[in-house]
This record gives structure tokens, C-alpha cells and sequence, in this order.
């Protein structure tokens, strides 16, 4: 038998459940790109429902989802787009909305908390004046919740302002909401409201959510007709993508109720990481299902940590020089918490130990 391995690199590394497998197989399928396919149709009608917006589209990607709506809305080469500088788009969709799309990003600071400054983005956005000079704003893109600030959630009262902001400026907003679910059940306000001030939003459907593949483009219909052309010309076109979007449906329905638990179990993590000497934490940062900690003890590594805990079957992923990340999901039980935190005492034991014996051979060598 094989031994289990606690995966806690990200959440997009669970496996399809037994509901989503049966619903795959025995989905209604047909073209999709012909607009034919049933089992999507209804999956896409029931996230606008959700999301509280008209219309709804899925794609096969997080990174293809927020390209397609950038380019949508920035359908004019030269444009701007404002965003926070540690932003999902901005670091880690490898420059598609320059590269594929001719937009400039413009970027505003991210603050701890994933905001950014409201009068920053004000000032950010390009005056008229210098139109001869400058490239255009178009569009405000928010991340929520915030990876990059360790999952941080942004509060409907901020995305109202920043979306306020945008219609005061001919603008419009772009919420990359790819844990937008997580967002929603840690702050107790209904997703649709969350995202009411919104032109856009994309939702990923392989994180939180643990579906195999998939994300989804909400918004106006008017407005979902461009992300279609593009989502082709993109080669996102899929065929019988209804046996997708029937794990996805799954997800939705069974799993969005749990996420509330793997809040609470990254907080268990977090607690138990605290009481570790030789690393940080700050628990008031752990807001959803991430957990971000700091090496403490110069003699441990992120990489020897994550090296260690691999021999135990547990993963994990650096995230800089001094750092580790953990993110918990519903495949990730509460023993499975507790071994973890087992492992990693053990693994910081060794690591000292290999640390302390090789110091001993280096004095032996020189003396």
C-alpha cells in the first residue's frame, strides 16, 4: 500500500473526488464552441447566478481567464492597466497582458493587507492632458483573496471604493477573484455581493474549490461576447468541455462548504508553528487557507526544510530565501495537520543536528 503524502504546496494539487469522477463520466456533452454543449451552458448560467452577474464564461485556465479579461477590456493597444505591484497577474502569468496583449501595467504598491492605496490608484490613473505622452487608463485590477500577502481578503467595503473610483473615472474594475470563494466565506458577506462592484471577475475552479481544470469569466453579456472570440483565439476553445465543467459543478456544490474548515486548519497549523522557536508566524495574518512562516534559526533553509519534510511524505513549497508556505484543503484532514507539525519538529531536529556534526568535522579539520 501505497504511503499517503500530505500535499500542502497549494490547494490546486487535489485529486478529483469520487462525485467528480461519476459526474465526468456520466456528463450530457456536445460542442462547446459551437455553444451547443449542455452541461456547460447550465454550469456557466448557474456562476452568473452565483456571482450575481449575466453571464458567464469557462476557460481552461486562471492565467487564461484574467488575460482574456484584461484584453477585453483593454481592447485598444496602448492601454493601461493599474494593479498592485506583488499581484498575481502582474508576477506570475509571465507578462501576457504585454507580451500577447499590448497593455502596460501600471503598478500601485500592494500594502500587507493586498490593498492598495485608494489615492494611489487615483493618482496612478493618466490624465487626459497627456495623452500625446502617456498610455491610457482602461482598467483597475484587484486580487482577492491576495496570495501574495498570504491570502489575505479584501473587504467589500474597499472593493466598493475602488469601484466607485473606477466609474468616476471612465474606468473599469477586474477582480481576479481565483479564491474568491475563500474571501467570501471568511468574511461572512455573500460572494455576489462581494464582487457587486465588478465589471469582471474570473473564478478558478482548481484551487479552493478542487475541481481537475478550469476557471470561469463572469460579467454582462455584452461584455462575455468578447472573452468568447478571445477564449478562441487563444486556443481555449474546447469541444465536449461539459465533462469538465460537470467536476467543477461538484465542486461547487460540495465543496465551497467546506472551505470555513480548511480556515480553521490552517489556523491549527499556524498555532502549532508558533510554538516551533526557530520560526515566525504571524497568526493574524492566516485570514483563509494560507499559512506563510519565516525561517528564524540562520542554520535552517527554506529549501533544507522543504527537502526534509519530503522524506516524510509531507510537501511543501519555498516561497523566498527565508520563507515557506503552506496551503490547506479539503483533502487535507486534521491528523494530517498533526503529523505534519510532527514532521516539521522532527525535520528542524535534524537539520540542527546535520548542522551541529558538520560544525564538529569543520573544528576537527582545522585544529
Amino acid at each position: 500500500m501505497a504511503t499517503k503524502v500530505v500535499d500542502l504546496r497549494s490547494d490546486t494539487v487535489t485529486k478529483p473526488s469520487e462525485a467528480m469522477r461519476a459526474a465526468m463520466a456520466a456528463a450530457d456533452v456536445d460542442d462547446d464552441v459551437l455553444g451547443a454543449d449542455p452541461t456547460a451552458c447550465r454550469f456557466e448560467a448557474e456562476m452568473a447566478r452565483i456571482m450575481g452577474k449575466e453571464a458567464a464564461l469557462f476557460v481552461p485556465s486562471g492565467t487564461m481567464a484574467n488575460l482574456i479579461s484584461v484584453l477585453a477590456h483593454c481592447d485598444a493597444r496602448g492601454s493601461e492597466v493599474i494593479l498592485g505591484h506583488d499581484s498575481h497577474i502582474h508576477v506570475y502569468e509571465h507578462g501576457g497582458i504585454s507580451t500577447l496583449g499590448g497593455v502596460h501595467p501600471r503598478t500601485v504598491p500592494n500594502n500587507p493587507d493586498g490593498t492598495m492605496d485608494v489615492d494611489r490608484i487615483v493618482a496612478a490613473i493618466r490624465s487626459t492632458d497627456g495623452a500625446l505622452y502617456y498610455p491610457t487608463t482602461r482598467l483597475i485590477c484587484l486580487e482577492n483573496t491576495h496570495g501574495n500577502s498570504g491570502g489575505k481578503c479584501l473587504t467589500v467595503e474597499y472593493t466598493d471604493k475602488v469601484g466607485e473610483v473606477a466609474k468616476a473615472h471612465g474606468l473599469k474594475l477586474h477582480i481576479d477573484g481565483a479564491r474568491i470563494f475563500n474571501a467570501s466565506v471568511a468574511l461572512g458577506v455573500p460572494v455576489d455581493r462581494l464582487v457587486r462592484a465588478a465589471d469582471s471577475v474570473s473564478i478558478c475552479l482548481s484551487k479552493g474549490i478542487g475541481a481537475p481544470v478550469g476557471s470561469v469569466i463572469v460579467g454582462t453579456k455584452a461584455f462575455i461576447h468578447k472573452p468568447k472570440i478571445l477564449r478562441k483565439t487563444l486556443g481555449g476553445g474546447m469541444r465536449q468541455v461539459g465533462v469538465l465543467c460537470a467536476a467543477a459543478e461538484v465542486g461547487v456544490r460540495d465543496t465551497v462548504g467546506k472551505l470555513a474548515d480548511d480556515h480553521r486548519k490552517a489556523k491549527v497549523l499556524a498555532d502549532g508553528l508558533k510554538k516551533i522557536k526557530q520560526f515566525t508566524v504571524d497568526l493574524s495574518s492566516v485570514e483563509t487557507n494560507m499559512v506563510f512562516f519565516d525561517m528564524a534559526d540562520p542554520r535552517i533553509s527554506p529549501a533544507k526544510l522543504c527537502q526534509a519534510l519530503k522524506q516524510r511524505n509531507v510537501l511543501a513549497m519555498p516561497t523566498s530565501s527565508k520563507s515557506v508556505r503552506f496551503v490547506v484543503h479539503y483533502q487535507i484532514s486534521d491528523s494530517d495537520i498533526q503529523y505534519t507539525l510532527k514532521c516539521i519538529e522532527e525535520a528542524v531536529e535534524e537539520i540542527l543536528a546535520c548542522d551541529a556534526k558538520s560544525e564538529r568535522c569543520s573544528t576537527n579539520g582545522t585544529s
